[in-house]
């Protein structure tokens, strides 16, 4: 079972990376996934959401921050030299490579962890902005097989760790709420 896993991980991979391969998705994808060209964007919009987002939005401001470091620690730090997994670009013949590959552990995507992550807590405060955001982080973690620097179950992994440490930041920030109704953050959720 798992070597028939490990071969459509491969197959589903080589699909993506080799068969839908053209020019316009090779410069798409490309600009999709290269981080430096989302940093300032990404920091622009967290910076308005911290001064204009009034108390709600100063609040996701700040699990953002928080949420962040837990899963790019946990993804990068803990789970990939545990799995210790090759990349596809290190390992495979003929793949498209349009980026810089990596010696860096492949499971799980730091990529779809972290984008994973902020879409579900963005989505916790936010629910109208959810098929936004979530279409974000499929996006970047699709084009990080297109680009030949992980597998599907690198992106699924990613996902799914990104998902629970959300799930344990908004369970965490509820519980000390219900404790201290400090944060008001049940009320403002509410009040969508």
């Amino acid at each position: 079972m798992v070597e028939f896993l490990l071969n459509l991980d491969v197959f589903i991979f080589y699909f993506i990376n080799l068969k839908l391969q053209n020019s316009f998705f090779d410069f798409i994808m490309v600009g999709i996934t290269t981080r430096d060209y989302w940093l300032i964007p990404m920091w622009v919009a967290w910076l308005l959401l911290f001064i204009f987002g009034k108390r709600k939005g100063r609040i996701l401001a700040l699990f953002l921050l928080i949420l962040i470091a837990i899963s790019d620690q946990t993804s990068s730090h803990l789970i990939k030299p545990l799995v210790g997994r090759v990349r596809p670009c290190n390992v495979l013949p003929d793949v498209h490579l349009l980026v810089y590959c990596s010696k860096a552990g492949s499971f799980p995507s730091s990529h779809a962890t972290n984008l994973f992550a902020v879409a579900t807590l963005i989505s916790y405060f936010y629910r109208k902005a959810k098929v936004v955001f979530f279409s974000i982080a499929f996006l970047v973690s699709f084009s990080r097989i297109y680009v030949g620097v992980h597998y599907p179950s690198d992106i699924i992994g990613g996902a799914l760790l990104g998902i629970f440490c959300a799930w344990i930041i908004i369970n965490l920030f509820k519980f000390i709420d219900s404790k201290t109704a400090w944060l008001g953050t049940e009320r403002l959720i509410k009040g969508q």
